[in-house]
């Protein structure tokens, strides 16, 4: 097909309809980010930073209409499509400020006269990003990797394209050379070839763990630098000493983010016995508030899931957990109507072998698991093929740290909090949620020649 239709998941009906690039036109676009990364590269730091405020303010000036466009494209509701394109700008100002000193060359004492490290830029990246946070997974990479010298060939998911063409317009609007930021609208088939293109000098996808396996064994072939951020069934810690009406408030908020669907949701709610009847009540009245509908409407909390294919999956997984033993305390029905929506819905009674135990559920279902002691909750919350995100929720904030910090086999792990991504951090998981860094210096030196210099 030379054609991509996206559609529009609050009323299944089609969207846009967009041209998709054949092979040859996929390779121009390569080789023309490559000839602008061979002037960009010679910008001066300081001469860098300027359009990616521009950047920023521009954000904040489309902010609605970025909204408008995620609440049609892939269901996000509109709120927090605002709340997107303000991180995005936060995100940008903060690489504007902190990449020189980031990048400052480090002496290091050696026998010769002089010796230090440089950070280089490193050529085209190639960026493979997902639907469900179109805008913020874009520019968490890109404000570091622009800064740094580097130029971007942007493949979005396919029913996020209006946002891929929206982002590039921004680009241009902001004040980058023609070439800076170039997204393609290519089908999946087409991704390896880019991976293999001489000028292609990185990798960066934010997808499911599949995928990353996908691109990771293409990007390892072609011995191309990768980051992937994949998959991820955050556990959230309740122990008996904690503030359960807090922690159910943010543990609804974060199961909720995105409609539910988010790497870093909170997914499994493991609950020590003593607490578990208390907590199952807070959250089931929290999840009760949260207001399901259309997500042009700002009184929106949870819009429908972003297609119909994954609202069906994701049925099924409650379905499978529910005839293993599950007890279905809310939701757990597909609603009458148009449109792909899944309601709020949460599961008790959660054991191993049942799809909410041991896969990701991608959508507004959260899962309680009960632990009898401490040590058992730990056990459970590492009980899975992901690391991406957890927290651990109690007054004994000594406690808690040890348990974040030291036990608890996760990139980013919170005590009392949600988990939530921040530029001032590097962001990533381990085992199958993927590796490398985005955010904080680390996740801007994931993308540059670290080079030692030598004068003697």
């Amino acid at each position: 097909m030379n054609t991509i239709t996206t559609i529009n998941p609050a009323t299944n009906q089609p969207l846009s309809t967009w041209s998709r690039l054949d092979d040859d036109q996929a390779r121009a676009a390569v080789e023309q980010a490559a000839r602008t990364w061979r002037a960009w590269r010679e910008v001066p730091l300081a001469e860098r930073a300027p359009p990616l405020l521009r950047c920023a303010a521009l954000l904040r000036e489309r902010k609605e209409a970025l909204a408008d466009l995620m609440a049609r494209e892939m269901g996000k509701p509109v709120r927090q499509g605002i709340a997107e394109a303000e991180k995005c700008a936060w995100v940008c100002e903060y690489y504007a400020a902190q990449a020189a000193s980031f990048l400052e060359p480090e002496p290091v004492k050696t026998e010769a006269q002089k010796s230090y490290v440089a950070f280089e830029p490193l050529g085209v990246i190639l960026a493979i990003m997902p639907w469900n946070f179109p805008m913020w997974q874009f520019f968490r990479f890109a404000a570091p990797t622009l800064m740094a010298g580097n130029t971007v060939v942007l493949k979005h998911a396919m029913n996020t394209s209006g946002s891929s063409i929206a982002i590039g317009e921004l680009i241009r609007d902001a004040g980058y050379p023609e070439g800076a930021v170039v997204p393609v609208i290519i089908d999946h088939r087409q991704i390896e070839a880019l991976i293999r293109h001489p000028a292609i000098r990185g990798v960066t996808l934010t997808g499911s763990t599949r995928a990353g396996q996908t691109v990771g064994a293409a990007a390892g072939a072609a011995l191309k630098r990768s980051v992937l951020e994949l998959g991820g069934s955050d556990p959230y810690v309740i122990l008996a000493d904690a503030d359960i009406a807090a922690a159910a408030e943010l543990c609804a908020t974060s199961r909720l983010i995105n409609s539910g669907q988010s790497c870093i949701a909170a997914k499994r709610f493991i609950v020590v016995e003593a607490v578990r009847k208390d907590f199952e009540e807070a959250l089931l009245a929290a999840l009760k508030k949260r207001v399901l509908g259309d997500p042009l409407d700002k009184a929106t909390d949870v819009g429908p899931q972003a297609r119909a294919d994954l609202r069906d999956e994701l049925h099924e997984q409650v379905r499978k957990s529910i005839a293993g033993g599950a007890r279905n305390l809310l939701g757990g029905e597909i609603p009458a109507g148009p449109g792909s929506y899944y309601p709020v819905s949460l599961l008790t009674g959660v054991r191993k072998g049942m799809p909410a135990y041991d896969e990701e559920l991608f959508g507004p279902v959260a899962a309680v698991i009960a632990a009898r002691d401490e040590r058992e909750a730990v056990a459970l919350a590492n009980d899975s093929i992901y690391g991406l995100g957890a927290a651990v929720f109690t007054r004994d904030l000594a406690r808690g740290e040890r348990i974040a910090r030291h036990e608890l086999q996760a990139g980013c792990c919170f005590v009392n909090d949600f988990v939530k991504s921040d530029p001032r951090l590097p962001f990533g998981g381990i085992l199958e949620s993927g590796y490398g860094r985005e955010l904080g210096r680390a996740g801007l030196l994931e993308f540059v020649n670290i080079k030692s210099i030598v004068v003697k």
